[in-house]
């Protein structure tokens, strides 16, 4: 069994599920963007553009002001500093090609089919480098399954509409900071703490919504150097100073002035917006002053992880997840891909793994809804369809011209309270050691009568009492 656990990676197969994701994704690529021919402000395809544009011809001091050459009123940067020296290594690259794609002032809204082409090999190179080998070594590294169900596992998460359409369509670098995280939580994953903390850091420098995230790193993380035998306040102060040591070289080129520091926090939390692992992210995400749907992707992420080990739970999510954005998708034209991608993501799931919900035990409370989740989840999908179709088709009232976004919102919502409620309660009754919900007090007992054979025969005082009596 230790071999099969621990096989190595079938780099073969492995290689062409990444070739499968990565043509899927130049197909959503091929699609409209956010803002496409949409003057004055365009859209987030133009801002992504236009940070590039300001940092490679601005000095550095001038990123985050508002001055005669960086309107912040026309998408002013409002990202880390991480986010800002990416656009300033693309801007570079751009200008290297084609000085009139990142041309000061005069280069806003371009869209020429050439400048598209490179913006959007932008993001597939971001992935491929960052977020799809990241995903594929947590899987390997942290799943127990054989190779097959971890190639099934990569393709599915791989396939995921709701990142896919983003980037590759709406336009954006989520890829970047999610795979940071992605990374982080395979570090810690094994054991490599500091690595951990300095990538999550980065992944935070990059882009501030990782906040989410935050919560429950830092807790990981203060648990591990709490519970640590030896050497905890070492442990602490080491994690503290990788974390502050990173954060300083990201943010030291505006340490000079301290103006520069307080307006890159004005830019990074308008508190106007709105600001801001499953539970914490997705609690930040219900309780946002105003939602920003595309945040969705950050409780997304940990759920994708959790796909192995709650099939059922995490398809239903990670379906209506990507149902969720659906008034942007239609607003950037992508309703083709939308539904090709999410059947093509259900086909691979319902492939890969058994979606019928399972009783581990009976006489248990909530077993009695066990029968009832294929229907409900059926349903689910159905108003799903069903809200998507009226709303394509059905003119809203004239007094309500939003109508049809906010039932969407209010139906997703009404799910993301109830996925809420059932992770808190799988996270507070894991099994620690087996990763199957507890079974409660009924079942401790009657596991105090019957011993687990598996740890009976690793004793090895029981192996030799056996012994001893088999001779007798």
């Amino acid at each position: 069994m230790a071999t099969k656990t621990k096989s190595t990676i079938p780099y073969c197969e492995m290689l062409l599920i990444i070739l499968t994701s990565l043509i899927v994704r130049w197909c959503i690529s091929l699609a409209e963007y956010s803002g496409a021919n949409k003057p004055h402000l365009f859209g987030d395809f133009e801002a992504q553009r236009h940070w590039m544009e300001i940092t490679y011809h601005l000095p550095i001091t001038e990123w985050y002001h508002n001055t005669t050459d960086n309107d912040l009123l026309y998408w002013g940067l409002d990202y880390p500093p991480l986010t800002a020296y990416h656009s300033w290594l693309l801007g570079a690259v751009s200008h290297r090609i084609n000085p009139s794609w990142v041309a000061l002032h005069s280069s806003r809204g371009i869209e020429v089919s050439e400048h598209k082409l490179f913006m959007r090999y932008t993001v597939v190179l971001a992935d491929l480098f960052i977020f799809i080998p990241a995903l594929c070594l947590y899987i390997y590294t942290s799943s127990k399954c054989e190779n097959s169900k971890k190639l099934l596992t990569c393709l599915s998460i791989l396939l995921y509409p709701g990142l896919m359409l983003i980037d590759h369509g709406h336009f954006q670098y989520n890829c970047v900071s999610l795979g940071l995280a992605l990374w982080a939580i395979l570090a810690l994953f094994s054991g490599h703490d500091l690595l951990g903390s300095i990538a999550f850091t980065l992944s935070l420098c990059y882009k501030q919504m990782e906040l989410y995230h935050a919560w429950p790193f830092f807790c990981y993380l203060l648990g591990k150097c709490y519970y640590s035998k030896k050497n905890r306040l070492f442990k602490l102060i080491s994690i503290a100073v990788s974390v502050i040591a990173t954060f300083a070289v990201c943010f030291f080129p505006f340490l000079q002035r301290k103006e520069d520091i307080f307006q890159i926090f004005r830019r990074l939390f308008p508190f106007a917006r709105g600001l801001y692992e499953v539970n914490s992210s997705l609690v930040f995400f219900l309780l946002s002053f105003q939602v920003h749907e595309k945040s969705i992707l950050l409780a997304a992420l940990p759920v994708c992880l959790l796909l192995p080990d709650y099939p059922f739970v995490s398809f239903w999510f990670l379906q209506i997840s990507t149902f969720s954005m659906f008034p942007l998708f239609v607003k950037d034209g992508l309703l083709v891909h939308y539904f090709s991608t999410l059947a093509l993501f259900s086909i691979v799931v319902s492939v890969g793994f058994d979606l019928t919900p399972k009783q581990k035990v009976k006489k248990q409370w909530i077993a009695c809804i066990y029968p009832f989740l294929p229907y409900m989840l059926f349903v689910s999908l159905v108003g799903c369809l069903l809200l998507n179709i009226a709303s394509l088709l059905v003119a809203p009232p004239a007094s309500k011209p939003h109508l049809f976004p906010l039932l969407i919102s209010f139906y997703s919502c009404v799910h993301f309270v109830c996925f809420l409620i059932y992770f808190h309660y799988a996270q507070f009754t894991v099994d620690s050691q087996t990763g199957k919900i507890s079974i409660g007090k009924s079942l401790q007992q009657s596991n105090q009568k019957v011993p687990n054979k598996m740890t009976h025969n690793l004793n090895p005082m029981t192996q030799k009492n056996n012994r001893k009596f088999k001779r007798q």
